[in-house]
């Protein structure tokens, strides 16, 4: 049994990866899913989307590696976080669609509690702030919203967990409702330091302690698949949230060390070793994996544009007809110009979180174009990255904190974006040889939990680097289109 399938669920497609004894992939396969949007700023799943996905990929990844069930030494999973699931125990049926971690309905609530001067609480307890990113509050608006759920949970006939729960819940045929540390740890309700789920926070919001899973280390036991799905049965041996598991496929084992995905949004994680650090910068503090017991923490900032930017000027401008075409039109710009993008779309996430904010471009004349506004997008994920580690270096003081920068996700695909970013930054950019960190992450904890994959400081020389990209920018040029920056997004927040 020398190979292991990676399940990565995320927001708009599931894939199932098979990695072989050496860490390379063998076979891929993907299934998108609808979104449902039923009101303004609602996103929903529905949960056997997520799950019969999950199920069909897997088995056509191991039909199209010719490997059956019984080759596999291990399951990892990794999964869009903050993601709500409510499900009866006994029938697997789900109360309500999944809410999805961009669904912004909980505003009001999280208002209500800042307002009653909870946030500080929160924060101290969980790292998280207050904001309907978070599963807390989604939760709380299930059983307060759908009939009966909060009796009925309080009675333990339901049952909660992120979309990892779900997953390993339907894949052990009930037999296992646990989560790991990474998944708890964005759920409002767990107490980052004590390493349990956090009583005082499931008072506040009214969330029955009963109907929430068993946390667990990142790699361990987690169950096992049903032998009647892929013709074995296969245990389930890692699990991680989709930036955590990105975070360990790059090797950001050592405190200092920084990884950024660029996906639809932009997720930077800065290792702070064995100790929390919590952020006077409005930086989430997190967990970055949890080990033989021991949880190691993280600053994160969360850019809610960034991949997304690109698809505006895909289907929102219809300037470009493929994300490739971007950099070609980018690089046409007028010098000349300096057009400023803002994407609050959604608002903006950290460090500003203000989720009333809305887009805004700066810098217009008659001669700006398509070409002007690709530069502007691309540079805007480049800007939002040095806002995120501007307040981690605020933060954390560690030795080598940012000094260089690990890239993964679609985005950094593109040289000119990562260019921009490394010049924008005043610091080296790492792209590794292997983009596919998200699914190596997970396939490296059950693989390394299973004895098929080395450990942490083996795994970690197996990381290589496919380019690097080296500020050209001079210093007092990068210091006054930053400083315009500042003043885009101070004014759209003042708009």
């Amino acid at each position: 049994m020398t190979h292991v399938l990676a399940i990565d669920q995320g927001t708009t497609s599931t894939r199932a990866i098979l990695f072989d004894g050496n860490m390379k992939i063998v076979a891929t396969a993907q299934e998108e899913f609808p979104q449902h949007y039923p009101a303004s700023g609602w996103v929903e799943h529905d949960p056997a989307d997520l799950w019969g996905t999950t199920a069909g990929t897997c088995r056509e990844v191991m039909e199209r590696a010719g490997i059956r069930g019984s080759d596999i030494a291990g399951i990892g999973i990794t999964n869009q976080r903050e993601t709500v699931v409510v499900w009866e125990k006994d029938t697997g049926r789900p109360v309500h669609n999944a809410i999805v971690w961009q669904d912004r309905r909980t505003a009001e609530i999280c208002e209500d509690l800042r307002a009653a001067g909870h946030e500080k609480t929160v924060t101290e307890v969980t790292g998280l702030l207050l904001d309907p990113y978070f599963s807390g509050t989604k939760l709380k608006w299930i059983l307060d919203t759908v009939e009966g759920a909060r009796a009925r949970a309080a009675a333990g006939e339901l049952l909660f967990g992120t979309v990892d729960t779900w997953l390993i819940w339907r894949l052990t045929g009930g037999a296992a409702h646990v989560t790991d540390a990474t998944n708890a740890c964005r759920t409002l309700l767990y107490d980052i330091r004590k390493g349990q789920w956090s009583p005082e926070i499931c008072e506040l919001l009214g969330i029955p302690m009963a109907m929430l899973p068993e946390v667990r280390d990142t790699a361990g036991q987690f169950g096992t698949a049903r032998p009647d799905l892929f013709g074995a049965a296969i245990p389930i041996l890692g699990v991680a949230g989709d930036q955590q598991a990105a975070t360990l496929g790059q090797a950001c084992f050592r405190p200092g060390m920084l990884k950024s995905t660029y996906g639809t949004g932009c997720f930077a994680l800065l290792n702070t070793g064995a100790t929390p650090v919590a952020s006077q910068n409005r930086l989430l503090t997190t967990v970055a994996y949890q080990l033989d017991g021991t949880p190691t923490y993280a600053l994160e900032g969360s850019i809610f544009i960034a991949g997304a930017v690109v698809q505006w000027l895909r289907d929102g401008l219809q300037v470009i007809r493929s994300a490739p075409e971007t950099q070609p039109l980018a690089e046409r710009a007028d010098p000349g110009q300096e057009v400023v993008l803002v994407p609050a779309f959604t608002g903006l996430g950290a460090p500003y979180w203000r989720p009333d904010c809305r887009g805004a471009i700066f810098g217009l004349t008659r001669n700006s174009g398509p070409a002007e506004f690709a530069r502007a997008a691309l540079e805007s994920v480049g800007y939002q990255t040095r806002d995120l580690l501007e307040a981690m270096k605020a933060d954390y003081h560690g030795e080598g904190a940012g000094s260089t920068l690990r890239v993964d996700g679609g985005m950094s695909a593109s040289d000119w974006a990562m260019q921009f970013l490394a010049d924008i930054l005043g610091a080296p950019v790492d792209r590794p040889d292997v983009l596919e960190t998200t699914a190596l992450g997970a396939a490296w904890l059950a693989g390394m939990q299973a004895g098929v994959y080395p450990g942490r400081e083996d795994f970690a020389q197996t990381w290589a680097l496919e380019r690097q990209f080296v500020p050209e920018m001079a210093e007092p040029e990068r210091e006054r289109r930053y400083e315009r920056w500042t003043s885009a997004v101070n004014a759209t927040m003042e708009f």
